[in-house]
């Protein structure tokens, strides 16, 4: 051998070309990773009915299906117990084992079989039929992938006259993604599936989990009789338990009279107990059917919601944003001294019964005004529920409101004071359903925030105090403060500090963060407000020394204003603070100091 062959490898210097350098044996490229899953797909779609290798004889409905046990056994749980589990069939010491599968379609499970050796399943011109067979094999031998697979292709092939065997199916396997999809579906086509004659084989749960519905919008009178139909066609005992969900006081005396008492269905005691639940409970009071749309503001003019009442009823819901353009970008009324049910105010008429639970709007506010108001809802523009009563409070700028959900038709806002004028002026309003989950005091409904809403952010001001940047106090700076910047104050004896939240919150902590440059100290106390008028002292330190932070809790109350006023400051005159939050928001310190101690 020759001299050359014992040269050691030349060894790449660093500063040569990248074109070179990438040739280290270290270095990784797009060929480092091979993946030819396809090869191996394509392979073992050979073996399908193959008896190459087969070492199993599948019996389905009579025709013997040669198969491969370690591929069915590494596919499915089903298949793994059969042959090398507990099963009988995996005692069988025969050579080649034949297992006769019961309850099994043979061209349903020829597909699966296929799927198994493919991991390819083409449903898009397989017969609906075939394809809900196909799903139950895959269930039932345990392709949980496969089953999702399908049930995504069930969802995107549904309509008015097939939603309920799907739906049966969904509810038949546990397919919760699905069976809110057809539940979903069928809330927006409620009268369609009514009258389909699937109707009719819906089980009985499936039938009371469409009806029972808030959102299983369609009339009343119409769900009775489809459940009456139903109730006949299925010789149902226990169809009594499906007319418990007819909300019997939504329809008609009328039809309760020539349409209801004659099927003796229902006993007289119900439709007498239904009469009576009309007389003496309002409209708006009644639990009505109404279209969900989570998340979505319906107060649209493309869902055809219109302003009916008011003047320039068409700047409200024109908008694609919430902000005013001009002198009319707004929808006004005149603020008057009728009562409040006479009071026409702004009148939104909806493009359906809707279920809301949130409104989202905003009060004019381009000079200093504070406006009180109500809303309410009703389904026929005649007897009202009020939602929000704010008529005792100063409410400015975006107005975020929350409520127990309601059916509404029809939104009322009544504004009953203004602070400049005789005019309440919106410029921006929405109405939707929200997932949100949000807390409210029981007895005001007002909302009981878990975030700070004495930031910027939330709109909330600061209407008194001194400092270099207005609202120094709450956009949420707590490090970068020094000698002359950062923080706001008064003179104390002589003022105080005020900041305005947009809307009343139910209010129980605050937290402060008093200047501490030093080693000074401060006495202080804070009040409450609703209309800045009233004043309630939630918190008296005036007896004594605080510095820094400040954690304070009190007794629940409805808060728009806060003022805080200082009383001493050892140093000087000045009462000093650098940030406030309410409610108070745990400090992260503060967080592991509390888990420790747990």
């Amino acid at each position: 051998m020759s001299e050359s062959c014992h040269q050691p490898l030349p060894i790449l210097r660093v500063d040569q070309p990248p074109e070179i350098a990438i040739l280290r044996p270290n270095t990784r490229n797009c060929h480092s990773e091979i993946c030819q899953i396809a090869n191996l797909s394509n392979d073992l779609s050979k073996l399908y009915l193959s008896e190459s290798f087969s070492d199993v004889i599948l019996k389905v409905e009579g025709e013997r299906l040669p198969a491969h046990k370690t591929i069915l056994a590494a596919r499915s749980e089903y298949f793994r117990a059969m042959f090398f589990g507990g099963m009988a069939e995996s005692t069988d010491s025969s050579k080649v084992r034949e297992v006769e599968l019961k309850d099994t379609t043979l061209e349903a499970f020829k597909h699966l079989l296929n799927y198994i050796y493919s991991s390819k399943l083409s449903l898009e011109h397989m017969k609906e039929e075939l394809v809900i067979e196909v799903l139950g094999l895959a269930n039932k031998y345990g392709f949980v992938d496969l089953v999702e697979a399908i049930a995504d292709h069930l969802k995107s092939i549904i309509y008015n006259s097939n939603l309920c065997s799907i739906f049966n199916i969904s509810l038949l396997y546990v397919l919760t993604s699905l069976t809110d999809f057809c539940l979903e579906y069928a809330d927006r086509n409620a009268e369609l599936v009514l009258g389909s004659e699937g109707f009719l084989q819906l089980s009985e749960s499936a039938v009371q989990q469409l009806i029972s519905r808030d959102s299983f919008c369609a009339k009343e009178i119409d769900i009775f009789q489809a459940v009456s139909e139903w109730i006949n066609a299925n010789s149902s005992e226990s169809g009594q338990n499906l007319l418990d969900e007819v909300r019997l006081p939504l329809i008609s005396l009328r039809d309760l009279l020539e349409s209801i008492r004659p099927t003796n269905l229902l006993s007289p005691d119900a439709i007498l107990d239904a009469i009576q639940e009309q007389q003496q409970t309002k409209p708006a009071h009644l639990m009505h059917r109404a279209v969900i749309v989570p998340n979505v503001n319906i107060a649209t003019t493309s869902r055809r919601a219109q302003v009916i009442t008011g003047e320039f009823k068409h700047a409200l819901l024109s908008a694609d944003v919430m902000q005013y353009e001009g002198e009319r970008a707004h929808t006004q009324h005149l603020i008057t001294q009728k009562p409040a049910d006479k009071e026409p105010g702004i009148v939104i008429e909806l493009g359906n019964p809707y279920m809301i639970n949130k409104i989202v709007m905003s009060l004019y506010e381009r000079d200093t005004r504070w406006y009180s108001y109500f809303i309410e809802v009703s389904m026929d523009n005649e007897d009202w529920l009020r939602l929000v009563d704010y008529r005792e409070f100063l409410c400015r700028g975006k107005q975020n409101l929350y409520f127990e959900r309601r059916p509404a038709r029809f939104i009322r806002i009544v504004g009953t004071n203004c602070t400049t004028h005789n005019y309440f002026t919106l410029t921006a309003f929405e109405a939707l359903y929200t997932t949100e989950i949000m807390t409210f005091e029981p007895e005001t409904k007002i909302l009981i925030p878990d975030d700070n809403v004495a930031t910027i952010k939330a709109d909330a001001l600061v209407v008194d105090g001194v400092s270099r940047s207005r609202h120094a106090l709450i956009n949420g700076e707590t490090l970068g403060y020094d000698w002359d910047t950062g923080y706001t104050c008064h003179q104390i004896a002589s003022g105080s500090i005020v900041i305005q939240l947009p809307q009343p919150y139910i209010i129980s902590t605050m937290r402060l963060l008093l200047w501490d440059c030093d080693s000074r100290s401060y006495s202080y106390h804070i009040d409450v407000s609703t209309n800045k008028k009233d004043w309630k002292t939630v918190v008296d330190k005036t007896g004594e020394a605080c510095r820094s932070w400040q954690n304070l809790e009190f007794e629940p109350v409805p808060v728009v204003f806060v003022r805080i006023v200082g009383t001493h400051n050892t140093v000087n005159e000045v009462f000093h603070c650098v940030h406030f939050e309410c409610p108070s928001i745990p400090l992260p310190e503060l967080v592991d100091e509390e888990q420790d101690a747990a």
